[in-house]
């Protein structure tokens, strides 16, 4: 399994202490940031634009991990991608099947930027398994998408072990990703699943931001 990557979501970001937690994050641990990207329509919670993300990419040397949770992923790839975008992830659920879906990870790929296919908690992770080369991460909802702060459904980690099984089989080194309700007792348990790449808000945030991303990786040792 791949080195274990803590990528923080600043949905929820102290936006009163924008500049002092960006350089807490930058002295942390963490190496990627998360940025929830939802349209209102996709889910009914409306956060950030590609200007959010670009401000960002130019404020902290950390891989701009965008979650995008909105219908046409298409059009808003394209978005981020000019906007610094390192990784744009996509719901499986926003596009027609899963040719579309193959095709949008090629495309975004063919910006030079990785790209990764999330799913729902209730949608299986199965029609993925053959197409796993052709995808650099896999998100594996642990909540519902749409809002911060909610429980982490355990049962999913059957979905992380099915994925962290196919790609060890076949040697590949698509990440998996794991998004909600993330914590140290529930991190132990996807990392234990299966995945190599850790999604948390809360945790981070509502604490000392180093303390927290140092107690998540010390986790895979």
């Amino acid at each position: 399994m791949q080195e274990l990557v803590i990528s923080p979501s600043i949905l929820s970001l102290d936006y009163a202490h924008v500049s002092e937690q960006l350089k807490e994050l930058d002295e942390s641990g963490a190496k990627w940031l998360h940025f929830d990207v939802m349209d209102g329509h996709f889910v009914p919670n409306l956060t950030f634009g590609p200007d959010i993300c670009k401000g960002f990419s130019q404020a902290v040397d950390m891989v701009m991990d965008v979650h995008l949770m909105v219908t046409d992923p298409w059009l808003i790839s394209n978005l981020f991608i000019k906007a610094n975008a390192d990784l744009i992830t996509f719901h499986l659920e926003a596009v027609k099947d899963m040719e579309d879906a193959l095709a949008l990870c090629k495309h975004i790929r063919a910006q030079g930027v990785m790209a990764g296919i999330s799913v729902k908690p209730n949608t299986s992770a199965e029609a993925l398994l053959p197409y796993l080369d052709q995808m650099d991460l896999v998100l594996v909802m642990s909540v519902e998408p749409g809002f911060g702060g909610q429980s982490f459904k355990s049962e999913v980690l059957e979905k992380v072990r099915l994925l962290r099984a196919e790609i060890e089989a076949r040697g590949l080194n698509t990440r998996i990703e794991i998004d909600g309700g993330i914590n140290d007792e529930t991190a132990k348990a996807a990392i234990a699943a299966g995945c190599d790449t850790l999604v948390a808000g809360s945790y981070v945030f509502k604490h000392n931001i180093k303390a927290a991303v140092d107690a998540l990786l010390c986790l895979k040792q």
